[in-house]
């Protein structure tokens, strides 16, 4: 007992320095200090005029308490902890052996969870993020596999507490989707999702297939931050191609009643986005610009290190041999991604949304360089 109480003590007094420099990357004093403004504002009589800026802030204050708080329950484990493992030794009290395994296994989660935070520190990862998932090769195979991934993301969404709104959505001709473009709105929802970009590959017994043949299904994932309005980018009008449609999804009462749906072809990139979830056609044009802007601004970040002519809009075919990651679910079931060499054989819990090991992955490979990882592909 004592050699094993040895053991967790040694190893939780090895936090102690990556604790400090954990409180010390939030600036928790600041947040502190935020959260006493947030909660100043929100007892202001006319704080719930603007709807959309007061969840907002309200999400925001969530955030920082929460991260105040299980900053704070770390700092207290700790002591706690070490005071266990002192009163088993000092009494012979083999009972007490399972509360510090269990107090320590929840202390290496919450600490795990708070780091991955401090890596979003990037210009736009606090952001909401904007996705669009397009089928690509596999025709009503990968509209299905398009239909499982919208919902594995909104899922994902749920339980991270976040909102999930639909912004442009075409139904597969025989099933699933062949296009759906959303938003998640929640802190640092974009800093999570950005490394989910990239073409997403289904390995399978067909349910379309009654040979039940094995099929290889493909969707593309674009994964762009919501931009504020302030952000300045000049887009030339003539550069811009606007259509006008009927709305095919969900969307409100104007649903195939109005040609209030809007799609805007940027000529000279060749980005086309579209938006049908607002009441108006001006809104829709509204949000569509927004987006196209976003689009715009993360190819320009990208223009440094590739010609703008190699990044026009879905840069990889989405086919075989570009996959980010692969899920198999038969013969056996698997997820691998293919850039951190995260695996995991649970596909199903992965598909209900359980996301976090892959993206934690991801955030701590490219933190390190998000150097190539020797792996094989699932098959």
């Amino acid at each position: 007992m004592i050699v094993e109480l040895d053991a967790i003590k040694t190893e939780l007094l090895s936090y102690e320095a990556p604790l400090k420099e954990v409180r010390d990357s939030l600036d928790l004093t600041n947040k502190e200090e935020r959260v006493k403004e947030l909660e100043r504002e929100m007892q202001e009589p006319n704080f719930w005029d603007k709807p959309e800026v007061a969840n907002e802030k309200t999400r925001m204050l969530k955030s920082l308490k929460d991260d105040i708080e299980i900053c704070n329950r770390l700092t207290a484990s700790v002591s706690d902890i070490l005071d266990l493992i002192e009163m088993a030794n000092e009494e012979n009290d083999e009972s007490l052996v399972e509360d510090i395994k269990s107090e320590f296994a929840t202390f290496k989660d919450d600490f795990e969870k708070i780091r991955i935070s401090t890596l979003l520190s990037e210009e736009y990862d606090r952001n909401n993020a904007i996705l669009r998932l397009n089928a690509g090769a596999g025709g009503t195979e990968s509209c299905d596999w398009a239909s499982m991934l919208y919902r594995m993301y909104t899922r994902w969404a749920e339980r991270k507490g976040f909102s999930v709104e639909v912004l442009d959505l075409l139904d597969g001709d025989e099933a699933g989707i062949k296009s759906v473009s959303f938003q998640v709105n929640g802190e640092n929802a974009y800093g999570y999702l950005k490394g989910e970009k990239g073409v997403h590959r289904l390995v399978r017994i067909s349910p379309f297939n009654a040979q039940g043949k094995r099929q290889t299904s493909f969707v593309s994932l674009d994964v762009m931050p919501e931009l504020s309005d302030d952000v300045e980018l000049d887009i030339n009008p003539e550069d811009l191609k606007i259509d006008t449609y009927r709305s095919s999804g969900a969307g409100g009462q104007h649903i195939n009643k109005t040609s209030s749906a809007v799609r805007i072809t940027h000529i000279p990139t060749g980005v086309v986005v579209a938006c049908q979830n607002e009441r108006s056609q001006f809104q829709n044009k509204d949000k569509a610009m927004q987006m196209l802007k976003a689009k715009l601004v993360m190819l320009k970040k990208e223009a440094h290190a590739e010609k703008l002519s190699d990044i026009r809009g879905e840069v990889k075919e989405i086919a075989w041999g570009n996959q980010i990651r692969s899920y198999v679910l038969q013969p056996y079931t698997m997820v691998k991604d293919l850039r951190t060499g995260e695996e995991t054989a649970n596909a199903a819990a992965v598909l209900d949304g359980n996301l976090d090991k892959m993206i934690t992955a991801y955030l701590k490979w490219k933190s390190l360089g998000g150097q190539p990882v020797d792996v094989t592909d699932a098959e």
